[in-house]
């Protein structure tokens, strides 16, 4: 079965200075070792590359392009997804809920993805399992 990858596990596993760097990391190499199929979307592939670029720099940017993109599984959001993702953050009037994170709940739900590879609490709200223990 398929686990959705989140910007927040995904950075923590890439940034040795995040708190959950090793746990996050160890998730990782855990779920490649098994098999398992990571999906994300480029919503959550621009949000990691800017959140790199802008807080670490050029190098774990290209770190993350050469050796963890080529893991993932990217959807790329198309206008009706990112619709979807708009109503939901405007039906659920949660200042601090992104568009991102509503654009990844909604398709998590159109694939049937139950898990995610995420430290954002965000997605135990909205009914998913986060691999992590750690939710933020």
């Amino acid at each position: 079965m398929s686990v959705f990858a989140d910007t927040s596990s995904i950075y923590a596993a890439i940034v040795r200075t995040e708190e959950h760097h090793r746990q996050c990391l160890r998730l990782l190499e855990d779920l490649l070792e098994s098999g398992r199929a990571i999906e994300t979307t480029s919503y959550v592939v621009l949000e990691t590359s800017a959140l790199l670029q802008n807080r670490i720099g050029l190098d774990p940017l290209r770190d993350f392009e050469e050796h963890i993109l080529p893991l993932l599984s990217v959807l790329y959001v198309t206008k009706e997804l990112h619709h979807r993702g708009i109503r939901r953050l405007l039906r659920e009037n949660k200042r601090y809920l992104s568009l991102t994170d509503c654009i990844s709940f909604e398709f998590m739900e159109q694939e049937g993805l139950r898990e995610a590879f995420s430290l954002d609490r965000h997605f135990a709200e909205a009914g998913f399992r986060l691999l992590s223990r750690t939710g933020r």
